[in-house]
C-alpha cells in the first residue's frame, strides 16, 4: 500500500507540476483563439500616390455550442439585419454543421464585415449574447474610381482554393483578378494570433498566459505600380461612353504607363457588404464592364500591321526603301486605295497615305520571291511576325492574358488542300483576314518600333517592397528585324503626322516629334473600328501607344487624336491650345448611346 500509494503521489507530481499540458487542456475551455489578420499590402502608381489602401471592418463570430436564448430584436437592431435573416442564417448554420462544414466547437463567421459604427454599438451589449464575439480584418479602400482592370479585387476564397493552398481558411479573403491576384502571395502577409481569457458570458479578461502562446501578424508587402495614375484617369475620361481600349508603354523597360478597357467600373463597388449587388449588377450589364478588353479582346490589326508587313518585306530583300508600286487603275488590284495621293509611291509614302496596293505588293513579293517556294516565303514571314509578339502571351502579370492568333502554314495547307499562293492570303498584307492581334500586343508593336527592334515583356508593377522584379521583366527580347529596316518604317510613321497628306497630319505637335499609323478594322459585326499606334518622341522614346475605339470608323477621326492628346499630356504635361477643339470632341463623343 505505501508503494502503490508512493506511485500515485509521483504521478499526481507529475501531472500537477512537471507536466503543464494537461492544465493547458483545461484551461482550454476559459480561452479563445483569435486570428490576427494582417493588413493587405498597399498599392501606390509610379510617382508614389497613393491607389490601394485598408479599412477596418469586424466580423461577428459565433460558436454553436455556447449560445443560449438572447433577445433577438435587440440582437438584430444592433447589427442592422432583420428577424427573417436572423432566422435563415441559424438554418445555414445547423444545415453547414449537419454537413460538417463548420464545427459547433470552433468559431465560425456568422455576419460579415460590420462598420466600426456597428462594431462599436454591438461590442458594448456582447456580454448579452453568450456564443458570440467579434473578430477585427480589414477589407480594401480604392482611393481613385478607376484602374479597375489593372487593380483587380479582394473576395472570399472558394472551396478550390482552400484545398490548394493551407494558408485560407473558411471566411479568407485573397485577390481576384488584377494585381490583386498575380501578387497575392505578397500582399497577403502572414496571419498571427492571439489567445484570451473570457469569462462564462464570452466577455474577454485579458490574453491567456500573458501572450506566450500569440503570434503577430506580419502586414503584406507594398507594391508600386508602373501606372500614372493621372494619365490614366485623362485616357479614362477620353473613352467614356465608348467601347474599346489603350494601352500605353514606357519603351525603355516595358512598363505600362496606362491600361484602359472601356466600359470599366469603380472598383469600390466590390467592397463591403454590398459587393453582391454590386458583382451582380456588373455581370448584367449588357456593355460587359468586367471583360478586359484590353488583354483578352482580339482585333484584326488592320493598317496597323502594315508597319510589320514593311519591314518584313525589307528585311527579306523583297523590296528596298526606294521600290515603288503604282497604286491607280488595274494597279489598284486585287485590293484597292482607299486614299488619294501619288502614284508611284514608296515604303515611307505608302506608310504616311496608307497604301493598300503597295503592301499588297510588298507581302506578295515576300512570299513569292525567285528560287523561294511559296510555303518557304510564308514561313519566312511567318517567323518573322512571331517575333514580335504576335500569336503568344507577352507574359504581362495581369491574369488571363490571350495569345490572338496568326496562321501558321499547315492551317492554309488544311484550309486550301496544299493549294494556296500569296493571292489566297492577300488580307495578311494590309492586317486582316485570319490575323488578330490584343491591343497589348499592339502597344508592344508600338514600343519594338520605339526601341528599332527590342522590347521588354509589358508589365504594371514597377517595384515589391523588398523583392526583386521577376527576370522576364528585365531581361531584353530582339525581333528577327535588322534596326536599319525599322528606320524606314520610321520615317514613314513620322510622316503620318508630318506629311502633307499624312493620314494625321491635323495633330502634329509644334515641339514633339510623333511617329503613329492609323488603322480602319474592317469589323464583320457593324460598323469598322477606329485604330491608332504611336510612340513619342521620334528619338529617345518615352511612350508608346495604342488605341482601339470600337465601331468608330476611321481610325484618323477618333483614335489618332486620342492617342496624340495622351502623349502631349504624358510627355509635356499640357494640351496645346490649338487642339483643345479635339480634346472636347474626344471627351464628348458618346459611341454608346448613339450621340458620336
Amino acid at each position: 500500500m505505501i508503494g502503490i500509494g508512493i506511485i500515485y503521489i509521483s504521478k499526481l507530481f507529475v501531472l500537477q507540476v512537471y507536466d503543464p499540458s494537461y492544465k493547458f487542456s483545461a484551461e482550454s475551455n476559459t480561452r479563445r483563439k483569435v486570428t490576427q489578420f494582417p493588413s493587405r499590402g498597399l498599392v501606390y502608381d509610379r510617382n508614389g500616390k497613393l491607389l490601394v489602401s485598408n479599412q477596418a471592418v469586424y466580423d461577428v463570430m459565433v460558436v454553436p455550442r455556447e449560445i443560449v436564448p438572447f433577445d433577438s430584436l435587440d440582437f438584430c437592431d444592433l447589427l442592422g439585419i432583420s428577424i427573417e435573416n436572423l432566422r435563415e442564417r441559424f438554418v445555414e448554420m445547423r444545415v453547414n454543421m449537419g454537413k460538417r462544414k463548420i464545427s459547433s466547437y470552433k468559431p465560425s463567421v456568422f455576419l460579415k464585415q460590420l462598420s466600426a459604427e456597428q462594431y462599436g454599438r454591438f461590442q458594448e451589449k456582447l456580454y448579452k449574447f453568450k456564443g458570440f464575439f467579434v473578430q477585427g480584418r480589414s477589407i480594401r479602400k480604392y482611393e481613385y474610381p478607376i484602374a479597375a482592370h489593372v487593380l483587380g479585387y479582394v473576395s472570399e476564397v472558394g472551396q478550390g482554393q482552400l484545398d490548394k493552398d493551407a494558408y485560407y481558411s473558411k471566411g479568407d479573403y485573397a485577390g481576384v483578378i488584377g494585381i490583386e491576384q498575380t501578387y497575392e502571395t505578397y500582399l497577403r502577409g502572414e496571419k498571427g494570433v492571439k489567445y484570451m481569457m473570457v469569462d462564462v458570458h464570452g466577455r474577454e479578461k485579458g490574453k491567456f498566459r500573458h501572450g506566450r502562446y500569440d503570434t503577430a501578424a506580419i502586414t503584406g508587402k507594398n507594391l508600386s505600380l508602373s501606372l500614372d495614375i493621372e494619365l490614366q484617369q485623362y485616357a479614362e475620361q477620353l473613352m467614356q461612353n465608348k467601347i474599346g481600349s489603350i494601352v500605353a508603354i514606357e519603351p525603355s523597360t516595358g512598363e505600362i504607363l496606362t491600361f484602359v478597357s472601356a466600359p470599366s467600373y469603380d472598383p469600390s463597388i466590390l467592397v463591403g457588404r454590398k459587393r453582391g449587388e454590386g458583382f451582380l449588377s456588373l455581370v448584367e450589364d449588357t456593355l460587359k464592364p468586367m471583360n478586359n478588353r484590353a488583354l483578352q479582346g482580339t482585333y484584326s490589326p488592320g493598317s496597323a500591321f502594315k508597319l510589320v508587313n514593311a519591314a518584313i518585306a525589307l528585311q527579306e530583300g523583297a523590296i528596298t526603301p526606294h521600290s515603288k508600286f503604282e497604286c491607280d487603275g488595274t494597279a489598284s488590284k486585287p485590293i484597292r486605295c482607299t486614299h488619294y495621293h501619288r502614284s508611284p509611291i514608296e515604303a515611307a509614302g505608302a506608310i504616311e497615305t496608307s497604301c493598300n496596293p503597295f503592301f499588297y505588293q510588298a507581302f506578295k513579293r515576300t512570299l513569292e520571291r525567285p528560287g523561294v517556294k511559296t510555303r518557304d516565303g510564308y514561313v519566312a514571314w511567318y517567323n518573322h511576325v512571331r517575333s514580335f509578339g504576335f500569336g503568344e502571351r507577352l507574359g504581362i502579370d495581369l491574369p488571363y492574358e490571350i495569345t490572338g492568333g496568326v496562321p501558321s502554314a499547315e492551317y492554309f495547307d488544311k484550309e486550301y488542300h496544299g493549294r494556296w499562293i500569296a493571292l489566297t492570303v492577300r488580307s495578311l498584307g494590309i492586317g486582316q483576314q485570319e490575323l488578330l492581334v490584343t491591343p497589348l500586343q499592339m502597344a508592344n508593336e508600338a514600343a519594338i518600333l520605339a526601341n528599332r527592334g527590342t522590347y521588354y515583356s509589358p508589365h504594371v508593377v514597377k517595384s515589391i517592397e523588398g523583392e526583386e522584379l521577376p527576370d522576364n521583366f528585365i531581361t531584353k527580347k530582339e525581333t528577327t528585324i535588322d534596326p536599319i529596316h525599322l528606320e524606314e518604317v520610321i520615317k514613314g510613321m513620322s510622316q503620318v503626322y508630318t506629311g502633307e497628306i499624312g493620314t494625321a497630319r491635323y495633330y502634329q505637335h509644334d515641339s514633339i516629334q510623333m511617329c503613329g499609323k492609323t488603322g480602319t478594322v474592317e469589323n464583320p459585326f457593324g460598323d469598322d473600328h477606329s485604330v491608332f499606334i504611336a510612340f513619342a518622341p521620334k528619338d529617345n522614346p518615352k511612350i508608346a501607344i495604342s488605341v482601339i475605339v470600337e465601331n468608330a470608323g476611321y481610325g484618323s477621326t477618333w483614335a489618332a487624336p486620342m492617342a496624340t492628346l495622351l502623349m502631349e499630356k504624358y510627355i509635356s504635361g499640357e494640351i496645346p491650345r490649338r487642339h483643345k477643339y479635339y480634346e472636347t470632341k474626344m471627351l464628348e463623343g458618346d459611341f454608346i448611346n448613339g450621340d458620336k
